[in-house]
């Protein structure tokens, strides 16, 4: 039945659904070719849904709400920040419909809903695709800066060395991290990229293609060895083999994608050590500032607890979970790694006398 409950949420629908239709409508003037296609193809749903609202309201009401918090986020974040981030809120806010538990949403509505989460999943999980490998590296190098180096400080500061000694540790771990996460990151993506090569179909016997027995001819192992069963490896190389006789060689799929996800090995490793470099710095900024003792420590704490939060809420957003759980996550990963060499240092301190 309609009252004014039902005429104030309704009325909340129909504001939302007009600010996510502009925010696809925006992400699409950005795009071009199948992105572009999909995402006003999105706004066109949302406007299905807000015709709903208009309809069950008898019209546009006088006076309409302001969107939600979450809505008017997202449109502001549409207008400043990258594709993939976006995509990522707006995955999160498809997947928190009201329309599950409102009796005036037809189950065409809510199954548009659901449906809407995966496409955006679906263009969301492009991007991630793209920059994953440098991704992965840059939040690895500044989370094992900001954790092994506040760790490293907190365990040489409760061992009751000096004031500089603290600080001397922090700038070591720093460059020596440093330098070892960027060429231990150059060595791991060279190395997947190189293995990956390796798995390609080689060349090395097309000279030979022509003069292969059709009948009698061990070019069917080689795609039986891929994989493939007797008969369709037997009836490929007899194709290949008198497509070789007629000057055309066999074309080669490549591993453009997967070397697209492992990214390069040069900005792997630059982007880790830089990083790695920038969390480390972090937890040594108190005592470069001049701070000793319990107030030192306190203030590291803080900076290192924000600056975990922080990283762990962006992977949160970009995986599509939670960035609170993720961010929580990530704050008591790092401060157990650091209680624990804290305690390491009082247990094997040394006298400051």
């Amino acid at each position: 039945m309609r009252d004014r409950a039902s005429d104030r949420r309704w009325a909340q629908y129909l504001v939302d659904e007009r600010a996510e239709a502009a925010v696809y409508r925006g992400l699409a003037a950005r795009r071009e070719g199948e992105e572009r296609d999909i995402l006003l193809r999105l706004a066109e749903a949302e406007g299905r849904h807000e015709a709903h609202w208009l309809g069950l309201l008898g019209g546009e009401p006088r006076r309409l709400p302001s969107a939600s918090l979450r809505t008017r986020l997202l449109g502001w974040m549409a207008s400043r920040f990258g594709f993939v981030f976006v995509l990522a809120l707006a995955q999160n806010a498809e997947a928190r419909s009201p329309y599950d538990s409102e009796p005036a949403a037809p189950a065409s509505m809510r199954a548009d809903e659901k449906v809407h989460h995966e496409v955006v999943r679906g263009l969301a999980a492009q991007g991630r695709r793209r920059l994953s490998g440098t991704f992965r590296a840059a939040v690895f190098g500044a989370n094992d800066g900001l954790v092994s180096n506040f760790a490293l400080v907190l365990g040489i500061g409760a061992a009751g060395v000096s004031t500089h000694l603290v600080l001397l540790s922090g700038i070591a771990g720093l460059l020596a991290g440093a330098l070892s996460m960027g060429a231990g990151e150059f060595v791991s993506v060279r190395s997947q990229r190189e293995l990956l090569e390796s798995t390609e179909p080689s060349g090395f016997a097309d000279d030979g293609l022509p003069d292969l027995d059709i009948e009698a001819n061990e070019l069917a192992l080689v795609y039986r060895a891929r994989g493939m069963a007797e008969d369709e490896a037997l009836g490929r190389a007899r194709a290949v083999i008198e497509d070789a006789r007629r000057g055309r060689m066999p074309s080669r799929a490549r591993h453009g994608d997967a070397h697209e996800v492992v990214g390069g090995a040069w900005r792997a490793a630059l982007s880790s050590f830089a990083f790695f470099a920038s969390g480390a710095i972090i937890p040594v900024l108190p005592w470069l500032l001049g701070l000793s003792g319990l107030v030192a420590v306190l203030v590291a704490l803080v900076l290192v607890g924000v600056a975990l939060m922080l990283t762990g809420a962006t992977v949160g957003l970009l995986s599509g979970a939670s960035p609170l759980k993720r961010g929580l996550r990530q704050v008591a990963i790092g401060f157990g790694a650091a209680a624990v060499t804290y305690l390491l240092g009082l247990l094997f301190g040394v006298s400051t006398a």
